[in-house]
């Protein structure tokens, strides 16, 4: 248990951030996508920029993880209809259920026990497309 505290504090302050920043309010996820207020876009495209210059720090400076070993990162076939697809069903689910993966934790921290069932749900969905993946269209 020891070994894994410092994810959970880190989860713990992460929650914290998203309740400070209002990132899990309902009312700030349906402004975006009635496109009312920049709130979550800047949110969301502050993290964009943050990741992409992290990822070119790591490949301009061939950054290792904590084991010594190099992160690698590895090109993928892009096939747009897996993207467009995937997108929407995540937007949809967004869209329904005012949360994405990361809140939905800190919604339940913070006191909202029906989230469980949207846990519950992706958790379920995953599981199924890991059962099914084998026989979908890639």
């Amino acid at each position: 248990m020891m070994k894994y505290l410092k994810f959970i504090l880190l989860g713990v302050v992460f929650g914290i951030m998203f309740t400070k920043a209002e990132v899990i309010s309902w009312y700030r996820i349906q402004e975006m996508f009635r496109f009312e207020s920049f709130h979550m876009y800047g949110v969301i495209g502050s993290a964009v920029v943050l990741g992409a210059i992290g990822t070119a720090i790591i490949k301009h400076w061939r950054m290792k993880d904590l084991y010594g070993n190099t992160i690698l990162f590895q090109d993928k076939q892009r096939t747009w209809p897996r993207y467009i697809i995937g997108g929407t069903i995540f937007g949809l689910g967004w869209a329904l259920t005012g949360a994405c993966p990361g809140p939905m934790f800190t919604l339940v921290g913070a006191g909202h026990p029906v989230f469980l069932v949207t846990i519950a749900s992706a958790i379920a969905g995953t599981w199924a497309y890991g059962a099914l993946k084998d026989r979908l269209p890639h």
